[in-house]
């Protein structure tokens, strides 16, 4: 294959305005095709490959994005890191609508997906004690900073199957263990980047409170348009952080 690219960016079509002289190419993959075409375009000295995991209309839920193909089709353009910004909850009322969280940690709560490349008759049992690429984490949090980011520099995603939001029970359960985010998409994403040893990170933008927080009944459940308005309104701040970044790697 002629495209290379340096850096991947999974997220939602609204990244596409950061991108210049942007190429649409179609990949086929030994899992099929991705979610979408994937659009390459320079960003400084960098070739950025961009793709919306839910496909520019959002034609995807989450539990049949095809996973495989996404970070696959990454590999075989040869990037070396994947940025992965994610619309995600609060579980935690210190960790407010607007602000982003850069993850060390998930809890996987999803079930059915096809989430790993070893299938036989090669077979490895990879380590996820740590999922996240430590020094993609540090530059994420220093971009961040920079761009005058609220960001907690850890947390743990718990990723719920979807496309249903969680029962106030459930939520309640997962605020009570600790955790801080809820997602639906960081599983297997994520584990499947590190099957192919490309370095991996995630930024949540948080954009409500799940099913809301215990003794707080002023805070109310979230919706599908609650999510989409903070994260609109939020989109630039994104952007900005990723565009740091990959000047930093």
């Amino acid at each position: 294959m002629d495209y290379k690219a340096d850096i991947g960016v999974f997220g939602g079509s609204g990244f596409y305005s950061f991108l210049e002289d942007v190429v649409e190419i179609d990949i086929e993959t030994p899992y099929g095709s991705p979610s979408e075409k994937i659009a390459l375009a320079k960003a400084g000295d960098k070739t950025v490959a961009f793709l919306p995991r839910h496909g520019k209309k959002h034609s995807f839920p989450p539990h049949m994005i095809p996973f495989r193909a996404n970070v696959y089709a990454m590999k075989m353009l040869g990037v070396k890191y994947i940025i992965a910004p994610t619309a995600s909850g609060s579980l935690q009322a210190h960790i407010k609508p607007g602000e982003f969280v850069v993850c060390d940690q998930f809890v996987d709560r999803t079930w059915g997906r096809k989430d790993t490349y070893f299938e036989g008759p090669e077979t490895k049992h990879v380590s996820s004690a740590d999922p996240y690429d430590k020094n993609l984490r540090d530059i994420a949090i220093k971009a961040c900073k920079e761009a005058g980011v609220i960001a907690h520099d850890k947390g743990t995603v718990v990723v719920i199957q979807g496309p249903r939001f969680s029962t106030r029970a459930e939520s309640r359960w997962f605020s009570q263990m600790g955790w801080e985010v809820i997602n639906m998409t960081q599983y297997p994403e994520c584990m499947l980047a590190k099957e192919l040893d490309i370095p991996y990170v995630n930024i949540s933008l948080i954009t409500d409170y799940d099913a809301g927080l215990e003794g707080n009944e002023d805070i109310k459940p979230v919706t599908e348009e609650e999510v989409y308005r903070v994260f609109s309104a939020n989109n630039e701040k994104v952007k900005e952080v990723i565009y740091k970044m990959i000047e930093q790697i």
